[in-house]
């Protein structure tokens, strides 16, 4: 019998991973406490193998994609843009974050030479698009989607608002967009919880129902600036309680343990670490 291929609309978590004992990248769908080797594109509905490796045996987790683009948002949930004490936006506001940025599950942030002191976490929710998209409209967005990770959009704080008084710098140092565990195919995102933990510590606490734009109106506005294309990772805005607005100030350290929570996705974590 000839394996099936995995349709898109099923449930299914893709986990990007070094395989254990064959030491190559390998895409594969978990399955309770295994993952099942998939063969072919995430994005061209896979087949499906009778091979399976335990999630014990896994130890190294890769970013669930390798993006063409990463386009985030800024201050797009109202908690955080009360925080920046601005008002409040009236169209999304886009920044880039250099793709070379990406790090995977369990990945070390590593804190740059160069700017090691203000480090912020900011959790989010991550949207991987699945198809190319152009001038899609609200309500056909969430059919170029192929699903969503948990996403942490650290920032060098002293860069993005004394340094260079912009954010391309501050947002895209190595390591600066840590993405995972996996990809969730099925969640609907316009109310599921979202939280962030430093070393247990439970600082950021919101729901996605807290966004200004919506993902669906994320997607359609970004469509309409530019071609999306497979791959491509939304970063779609952090709730409030970042470091640097609480007193004092909290920024990450070495030997932090930083945890991005969504229900329905799972728990991205990562170690960090000062750059050798």
């Amino acid at each position: 019998m000839q394996p099936k291929a995995l349709r898109r609309g099923s449930n299914l978590k893709y986990v990007h991973f070094m395989h254990p004992t064959k030491n190559v990248p390998t895409y594969g769908i978990l399955e309770g406490e295994n993952v099942a080797i998939c063969k072919g594109e995430i994005f061209r509905d896979p087949i499906k193998k009778d091979e399976v490796v335990p999630l014990s045996e896994i130890r190294e987790y890769l970013p669930v994609v390798f993006p063409p683009n990463i386009l985030a948002l800024g201050l797009n949930y109202y908690s955080h843009a009360d925080e920046w004490q601005g008002p409040t936006p009236k169209e999304p506001i886009l920044f880039l974050k250099a793709n070379t940025s990406i790090i995977g599950h369990r990945g070390t942030i590593m804190l740059p030479n160069m700017a090691p002191d203000e480090v912020d976490y900011e959790g989010e929710l991550a949207v991987i698009i699945g198809r190319r998209a152009k001038n899609v409209p609200e309500r056909e967005a969430s059919n170029y989607v192929l699903g969503y990770a948990c996403g942490n959009d650290l920032t060098a704080r002293d860069c993005q608002l004394r340094r260079d008084e912009q954010w391309a710098r501050a947002k895209s140092f190595d390591t600066f967009c840590p993405l995972g565990p996996w990809i969730e195919t099925e969640l609907n995102p316009s109310d599921v919880k979202i939280s962030t933990r430093v070393n247990g510590r439970v600082l950021q606490d919101s729901s996605t129902k807290n966004m200004i734009f919506s993902v669906e109106s994320l997607i359609s506005f970004l469509s309409r600036c530019m071609t999306l294309l497979p791959g491509t990772v939304i970063m779609s805005g952090t709730p409030g309680g970042v470091g640097f607005k609480r007193n004092p100030p909290v920024f990450l350290k070495h030997g932090d343990t930083v945890e991005i929570k969504i229900d329905g996705v799972g728990i991205l974590q990562n170690s960090v670490a000062v750059e050798q």
